[in-house]
């Protein structure tokens, strides 16, 4: 009689063995999963690593996307050197179903980019007519993009025009213009009264024809229009022309007085904090990244005890909360040194603070949560993008 029993309780003990071996396997796994993903890819707004784990009879399933192959490969690697048995299921981007189309161009002045792929959902970020884009994949009537400055987001269909390599290549090698004006429009013709659309500061079109006192132009889509040549400038004249100082950034960031705030945007037509900066640098030549909180790791350290006698014009200042003994420093705000104890920043409005008590325009509450400088201007950073360094737009 204690065979049969000796038998049941064998096996009952090796099943329980099995599934705790299992257990086990899928926590080293799912432990390797996070330390790659804070390891290669940390920042979840410029870098997509989702992978999941579903169990299966003889081995684990990774499922999910990215847009790093490298990183999966490193992951593939440190679970085979653990003898962890799995089926590899991940969608490597861009997905293959965009038969190559993997690349866009921002087709309209401006273009609301989304955390999620509906019109619902909170605007991430926007780009400008002419940026190109990465797409990575389709949802519906909504593409899954990746800005110069490696920010992800969603854009509806309407926004960008789908090109293959060959197109893309012939589009940057052809004459552009850059809108230079704040605010403006494009025409059907040289009379100027019907507009084929509105126009703002940064965008970027092709020219197929000079005329007296118009660049005769082609949106991506194929649309024709006249911009006028008070307006805008041939693209490669006007990066020749760029005296990236801070003198130039403080005169660009002046003609932005007043624009209003926007969370999320990154244009003339409304900005946040930190869509400000980088439109004032872009419009200077430099692309910074997206966020305050992206933006502060960049360039070199001025200052962080609101010694303002260090600042020089152009230089960063952010804001936010210090780091506690239980909580990280937490950078919320940024805005721009124009000398003479003021800043200028995108705040209900963009806006001109100062840091002096007496004078009439003092910030008590951004002084009172003032974090650090840093000096981007005329420094080397891999974070940032000079264009006159990089084929981005260049012809």
């Amino acid at each position: 009689m204690i065979k049969p029993f000796f038998k049941i309780f064998i096996g009952l003990l090796a099943i329980l063995l099995t599934a705790c071996g299992k257990m086990d396997d899928k926590r080293k796994l799912l432990a390797q999963i996070q330390q790659v993903q804070s390891e290669y890819t940390p920042d979840k707004r410029t870098a997509l690593f989702d992978i999941t784990v579903v169990d299966a009879a003889d081995a684990f399933v990774l499922m999910g996307e990215s847009d790093k192959p490298e990183a999966v490969e490193i992951l593939k690697a440190k679970l085979k050197s653990q003898n962890i048995s799995f089926k590899d299921e991940i969608e490597i981007l861009p997905s293959k179903k965009l038969n190559g189309k993997t690349q866009a161009l921002i087709n309209i002045s401006v273009a609301n980019l989304r955390s999620q792929p509906k019109h619902s959902a909170e605007l991430a970020t926007q780009a400008t007519l002419g940026t190109p884009v990465k797409v990575l994949k389709k949802q519906e009537g909504w593409y899954y993009i990746q800005t110069p400055d490696k920010y992800l987001a969603w854009v509806d269909d309407g926004g960008i025009k789908l090109l293959d390599d060959r197109v893309m290549n012939n589009w940057k090698t052809a004459p552009k213009m850059i809108y230079t004006k704040t605010y403006g429009h494009s025409y059907e013709g040289p009379d100027r009264v019907q507009p084929v659309s509105d126009l703002v500061a940064g965008n970027i079109l092709e020219i197929i024809k000079y005329a007296d006192k118009f660049f005769i132009v082609r949106y991506p889509d194929g649309r024709q229009a006249y911009v006028s040549k008070e307006e805008a400038e041939p693209y490669n004249a006007w990066l020749e022309q760029l005296t990236l100082n801070a003198d130039s950034l403080v005169a660009k960031s002046k003609t932005l007085m007043g624009v209003p705030y926007l969370w999320g945007g990154t244009s003339t037509k409304g900005m946040d904090c930190s869509g400000f900066t980088k439109t004032v640098y872009f419009l200077n030549g430099i692309v910074i990244p997206r966020d305050a909180s992206q933006q502060v790791h960049t360039g070199k350290a001025i200052d962080s005890v609101a010694n303002f006698e260090n600042l020089q014009k152009g230089d960063l200042l952010f804001f936010g909360k210090k780091a506690s003994d239980s909580t990280s420093e937490k950078v919320v705000h940024v805005g721009m040194w124009i000398g003479k104890n003021e800043f200028i920043h995108a705040s209900d409005k963009v806006r001109i603070s100062s840091m002096d008590k007496d004078a009439k325009n003092y910030d008590g509450f951004n002084r009172n949560r003032y974090l650090r400088t840093k000096r981007i201007l005329s420094e080397k950073d891999e974070a940032l993008i000079s264009l006159l360094d990089t084929p981005l737009f260049k012809d």
